[in-house]
């Protein structure tokens, strides 16, 4: 009989072998002949005599399960070429989760998915050169939650079948195709992501999924969708102008008439409005006679006149409290004496005009300068204001540093830049509504947000350099919004053909929206970032940007120096930390935002918070928030060429949102890791307190 310490150590060997099963030679030369029709370039370092290590040695290989089968395939960005078939892929009926995104793919998405992988629950093939319809049998993957078909040459129409199944579906992005026809109305309940932007959809969009998602997730199809979220409405009248679309009302759900009723209908329009226009311009001649007879020497109260400071100076907005009880009153509908496209007011100093932008305003000038003003923010560019008219009606005035500060050349030049601004329109961008300019007063009306701003909400209502860092789901809700925001900016069709360059994003120019929503302000001011009175510029705005624009005589503004400025916000994002000296020298960021993650989340066990560990923990976090660190540290590289492009930051933010919010729902692990994110970045020296101004 074997002595009981001679038997443990086979015991141990057979448990170590038990532990690490043999690769099947079925599954190995199924990933050769893979490779063999894909990887023309032989990127991929796979051999016949290191199959038996597959799991271990291969890369891309990223998990195996009971027996050495593969259920986690991931070959990213390595120039795979060819035409991709469920016949290569049927090899592996255990697989949960294939990446195939950022390559060079050809042919369509294969059909017969579902028989070839009937356990897969991962789908990404985004970035490649697909072309054809969406199979429509991708409605049978029973066990799939994420679904990206972005950035091909996808046609047709969305299947119906996805309209329902799969049933577990979380996340679905087919944004960047030439998909045509309407949009399914997506009924899974699961569904938290949704992306058809940029194709060529038409139709209403259905009222379930505009209940749901905002207008990112339809923008940029011609003008084919309409209904909300978007400002297109969806009826047979003259299209509003956008800054009318804005504010008006959406129309009364369901309900159809007749045609008779429609006629009748339009026989009132017109008998009414033959009557109130000629009342109207009866009002419109009695009030020219009373404004010409008020003469040079009426005094009006103008939003930031120093006489007018009736309330104590207020801190910036970057540390204003939200104001969540305070919501936008309803404006007052536009007269047809408002309908004229400008407003004139006789001041001292010269005649002054208030141009509202693409169409009709809310309110007159004389209203505007009799508003009460509450100071929000001072900055380089100039001052911020809440403008509160008497008939309630909020709006933000930004006032223009004057003697040519403002940076943008003559009354004209201002003119033709403020039109450029105001034509933007984006559910994550503060809209213009109108400018103002005299001979020593130049003034921008934006839309007002009650909410705050994001820097409000890292750091609270005292300025701080250290805040609160948040929870991921918020880090990537906030980071696919201002990416979002950002990449309509560059891509916004202008008289001189280019983008519209940011030039000073960081958190205090990110406001929240009625429904939280990220929206970028004070876009499209760069000229007066470098005007004299500047050089005084903050520390902390500096740090938020790129090294190219630092110089002393005012170095360029890009898209590239936008996409360092946004790597600098998603770090303070992710960590509660706003930026300081000489951080982004460091060599890891990945150790150094875990730190930074880690040292709040034990700051609140020893405080007798649990509220970190009952959302997951922070290891859950970790991995989630891996991929979105990876888009951190490639925003904020040196040299403007090694930042990827906007479009790009935004694919892998959304992409990194759809499979953080798939993997709480799963047991795969994701396919980004924080060992996977190699970039570079120190332990950075102990934070220094300071302000933060709102430009």
């Amino acid at each position: 009989m074997l002595h009981p310490r001679a038997i443990s150590p086979l015991l141990i060997l057979l448990f170590l072998h038990h532990l690490a099963p043999p690769v099947t030679g079925g599954e190995a030369e199924a990933l050769l002949a893979l490779k063999s029709a894909l990887d023309n370039s032989n990127r991929l370092p796979w051999r016949p005599d290191t199959a038996s290590t597959l799991c271990t040695s291969w890369p891309g290989i990223r998990q195996c399960g009971h027996g050495g089968r593969v259920t986690k395939l991931v070959l990213e960005n390595l120039n795979l070429t060819g035409f991709l078939t469920a016949a290569l892929l049927s090899p592996f009926p255990e697989l949960r989760v294939l990446s195939l995104k950022d390559n060079a793919l050809s042919g369509p998405v294969p059909a017969g998915l579902p028989a070839a992988l009937p356990n897969l629950k991962l789908l990404y093939l985004s970035g490649n050169r697909l072309t054809g319809e969406i199979p429509p049998d991708l409605a049978s993957l029973r066990r799939a939650t994420v679904l990206v078909l972005s950035g091909n040459r996808l046609t047709g129409e969305i299947p119906e079948e996805l309209a329902d199944a799969p049933p577990r579906l979380t996340a679905l992005m087919l944004d960047g195709n030439l998909l045509a026809g309407p949009v399914p109305g997506f009924s899974q309940r699961t569904l938290r992501v949704l992306d058809v932007s940029g194709n060529r959809l038409s139709g209403r969009i259905p009222p379930v999924l505009a209940a749901r998602f905002n207008a990112s997730s339809f923008a940029g199809n011609g003008g084919g969708l309409c209904g909300p979220p978007l400002p297109t409405l969806c009826d047979a009248a003259a299209p509003l102008s956008p800054a009318r679309a804005a504010f008006s009302p959406l129309p009364p759900p369901g309900g159809g008439s007749s045609s008779s009723s429609r006629r009748r209908k339009k026989a009132a329009i017109v008998a009414g409005s033959t009557v109130a226009g000629a009342v109207l311009l009866g009002v419109l001649a009695a009030a020219v006679i009373m404004a010409s007879r008020r003469g040079r020497g009426s005094k009006q109260r103008v939003a930031g006149d120093e006489g007018h400071n009736n309330k104590a100076e207020a801190i910036p907005s970057s540390s204003e409290q939200p104001a969540a009880s305070a919501p936008l009153p309803p404006p007052a509908a536009p007269s047809a004496a408002m309908a004229a496209r400008e407003f004139s007011w006789e001041r001292e100093g010269g005649m002054g005009k208030l141009v509202f932008c693409g169409g009709g305003g809310m309110y007159s000038l004389e209203e505007l300068l009799r508003a009460s003003a509450e100071t929000l923010g001072r900055g380089e560019a100039g001052s911020t204001y809440k403008a509160v008219m008497e008939t309630g009606f909020i709006v933000t005035v930004k006032r223009m540093r004057c003697g040519g500060g403002d940076g943008h050349g003559d009354a004209a030049g201002f003119g033709r830049r403020a039109e450029e601004l105001g034509r933007v329109r984006h559910p994550n961008v503060v809209a213009l509504r109108a400018y103002f300019q005299a001979k020593e007063e130049r003034l921008l009306v934006y839309d007002y947000y009650p909410n705050g701003s994001l820097f409000s909400l890292i750091h609270g209502s005292r300025p701080s350099s250290k805040g609160k860092p948040l929870h991921w789901t918020s880090c990537m809700k906030i980071a696919e919004d201002i990416a979002a925001g950002l990449l309509h900016l560059h891509t916004h069709s202008s008289p001189a053909g280019i983008g519209i360059v940011h030039g000073n994003l960081k958190p205090s120019n990110v406001l929240l929206g009625p429904d939280f929503e990220s929206c970028l302000t004070d876009y499209g001011l760069v000229p007066a970032l470098h005007s004299p009175s500047s050089a005084d510029a903050a520390a902390a705005s500096l740090l938020y940007r790129a090294p190219e624009t630092r110089s002393a005589g005012g170095g360029l503004f890009t898209a590239a120096s936008d996409v360092y400025s946004f790597g600098v916000l998603l770090l303070e994002l992710l960590t509660g930390r706003a930026p300081f000296q000489d951080m982004l020298q460091a060599d890891d960021i990945p150790a150094w935002v875990r730190a930074a993650r880690d040292e709040e989340t034990t700051t609140e066990s020893n405080g007798g918070d649990s509220s970190a560990a009952s959302n997951g923990g922070v290891g859950c976090a970790e991995e989630k928030l891996g991929a979105l660190v990876g888009v951190a540290a490639a925003c904020v590289a040196a040299e403007p060429s090694s930042r990827p492009a906007t479009a790009e930051v935004l694919r892998m933010v959304r992409e990194a949102r759809a499979e953080a919010m798939s993997s709480s729902n799963s047991s795969d692990r994701s396919p980004a890791r924080w060992s996977d994110a190699v970039v570079s970045l120190p332990p950075p020296p102990p934070p220094r307190d300071h302000g933060a101004d709102r430009d």
